[in-house]
Parts: C-alpha cells; structure tokens; sequence
C-alpha cells in the first residue's frame, strides 16, 4: 500500500516545511511520495532529502493563484499517487517515525475505514486545543474513538474514497471543507476515526487569526447545510448556530463578520446539492455527534 503526502505552503515557512517534508521522508518502512504544493507561490529550496536507499521521493506543483486550501489539497491528490493521502500543514510535523507503518496496516485491514483523524499535541507541552478532537466530548485526547468529522492538516484518506465523493469543496477556500467531504463519506458506509496513537506537532494558534475567519466561518456553515441535509435538519442546524454564536461571541465586530458570511452562505450558490439519507443522520446520531450541531 502506497502511503503520499500532501503539504500546502505559501513559501513563507521554510524552516517548518523543511522540518515537515523531513519527518515525511523519514518514516520507518515509509517510502512516503511527498507532493508540495505551492499556493499561489513558488516552493522554496529545502534541505530535506530522501534518505539513502529509501524509494520515498519529493515533488513540488505551484498554483498560479492562491486557490484555497480545498482546491490546493485537490490538486495534490491529483498530483500523487498513494492508496491513502496525509494532509499536513507546512508548520506542522510527524512526532513518531512509526505512523505510516501503523497507518498502512489499519487501512490495509480495514476496508471501511474512509479517515483517520490525528492527535494533535503542542510542541511546548500544552494541553492542547479542544478543536483538535473533533467530537463533542473532547475532554480526554488520549481516547480513540469513531468521529463524523476530521482535522484537515492532521488526518491520512483512502484515497480512492476521496475520489468517489468529488473531493473536497473547492468553492468553501477555508473552513468546514472537511465536514463537507465526510459527511459525504459517512453517506458512502465509510467509518471516520479518531486514532490518538497517531501523533503530530502542531504550533497552538488560534483559528481567529485568518483576517475572514468569522465571515468565511458562517457562509461555509450554510453551505454545508443546503448541500448536504434533508431540508428540515438544515434549517435546525443554522438556528442551532445562530444561537451558539450569540451566546458565545461577545465582539460586536466579529458578530457582524459572522452574519455577513451567513447571508452570503444564504444568497450565493452552494454548489451541487446531495442531502444525506436519513440512516445516515441516525448513523451519525449514534455516533455522538447529529447533524444539527
């Protein structure tokens, strides 16, 4: 089983990407195809290289534009060749030189498995960010556990189930991409997991730093729902948001950002719409997580 991994970059991290391309290349009995994909900008040199006697390899593509994280990973995917494809992002990196081998023995045993979502640790030994264990009762990392949604700089797809779904929504750019493309899967039969035996680095910095974050958050929510929900759960799951946002955003500027995107997410196209059957809301219902939250 060919293991590859697509690393997103903006050419402005090279000290990170070369500690990411590095802890790439140099799994054990990993031979992993790296695919870097510059965004809108060049790939920088890096001083990564295979190791010796190792069939791993490094290739780089660059985006004429910066397209979108959904659209940059697409085109990586479409760039590699692996059975199963791990994202990383260029500031982040593997913690164990076994994950691609306990990688390749999971989905080369089980054949439903669609996803597996990381454990993300802190490199300065914090306790982390609950958003990084994408389930509701996010208090114990250390717990495995079947998911409905994944991290998308920390996860490893079965490629093929990937390219069964379409791919990740390309119109979204940043935010709720990932839901988008497991709902999907989860709407296949595939199983999404959380394994928190496979460890990565990542610095801890909020999601609020991307200057759009509240604005592209809320229309990508709305997107979600009108492209993949039965109508009436649609509409529970916007209400449910706006209630949480209100109780939980006390910036009046970010308040305006978030419903700003929703009415955006309200009047311009979703893309093709495909709503969910109604086994697999009560799958994911049983699952810990229904799709009105």
């Amino acid at each position: 089983m060919k293991i590859s991994c697509v690393i997103l970059t903006m050419g402005n991290r090279v000290p990170e990407l070369d500690r990411a391309v590095e802890s790439a290349l140099n799994q054990v009995d990993g031979d992993v195809e790296v695919v870097i994909v510059g965004n809108g900008a060049d790939v920088p040199e890096l001083s990564a290289t295979v190791p010796p006697g190792s069939s791993a390899s490094i290739r780089s593509v660059r985006l004429n534009h910066n397209a979108g994280i959904p659209a940059g990973r697409n085109r990586g995917v479409e760039e590699c060749s692996g059975d199963v494809v791990l994202f990383l992002d260029d500031d982040g990196w593997y913690a164990d030189p076994g994950l691609v081998s306990h990688l390749r023995e999971r989905f080369s045993t089980e054949h439903d498995l669609a996803v597996v979502s990381f454990r993300v640790k802190d490199p300065e030994g914090g306790l982390g960010q609950r958003r990084h264990v994408p389930r509701l009762r996010a208090g114990d990392p250390e717990r495995s556990s079947p998911v409905t949604t994944f991290l998308g700089g920390a996860c490893a797809i079965r490629r093929s189930a990937f390219l069964q779904v379409g791919g990740l929504p390309e119109r979204f750019f940043y935010a709720h991409e990932e839901t988008d493309l497991a709902w999907r899967l989860l709407g296949e039969g595939y199983r999404i997991e959380y394994d928190a035996k496979t460890v990565m680095y990542h610095p801890q910095v909020p999601p609020t730093r991307h200057t759009d974050f509240y604005r592209l958050n809320a229309r990508n929510r709305v997107w979600l729902a009108r492209r993949n929900l039965p109508w009436v759960l649609a509409v529970l799951y916007l209400l449910n948001w706006i209630v949480l946002t209100l109780a939980r955003e006390r910036s009046r500027a970010a308040l305006r950002a978030w419903f700003k995107g929703f009415t955006e997410g309200l009047r311009e196209p979703a893309g093709e719409r495909r709503p969910m059957g109604w086994n697999t809301a009560w799958r994911m219902l049983r699952l810990g997580r229904p799709p009105i939250v």
